[in-house]
């Protein structure tokens, strides 16, 4: 039986008791970084995946797989993904970086992602 009265207000903790910090958001894989990069640039142009997978030269459902970060994808598939939607493998890459530093300084604001230099640097 609650103590409270119809109009009372309830007070709800805003941290788990104990004082525990929730946890913090996963750090994103970079295939679904990628991927994500991939669908923005495709619906930006107003394109379907059979149109983007025919000129890619890569099948509908595996460039749906890559879309969703369900595929690690390799360089040669990326570029023809990349070329295909009007991009260099640079350009694809450089996206997704920007995503990457993005979220990353989301989760934790103030610290400067990558050093000096303001940014991840990221090899292929």
């Amino acid at each position: 039986m609650s103590t409270q009265g119809p109009n009372e207000a309830r007070v709800i903790p805003l941290r788990p008791p104990g004082g525990q910090q929730p946890p913090a958001p996963k750090e994103p894989l970079w295939r679904d970084v990628v991927g994500g990069v991939l669908r923005r640039e495709r619906l930006a142009q107003q394109r379907t995946l059979k149109d983007v997978s025919e000129e890619a030269r890569i099948s509908v459902p595996y460039l749906s797989e890559l879309e969703r970060g369900r595929k690690e994808a390799s360089s040669e598939v990326l570029a023809a993904a990349a070329h295909a939607l009007g991009l260099g493998l640079g350009e694809l890459l450089s996206l997704a970086q920007d995503d990457l530093v993005t979220h990353s300084r989301r989760r934790a604001p103030g610290r400067v992602a990558g050093g000096p230099g303001n940014g991840l640097c990221l090899a292929a």
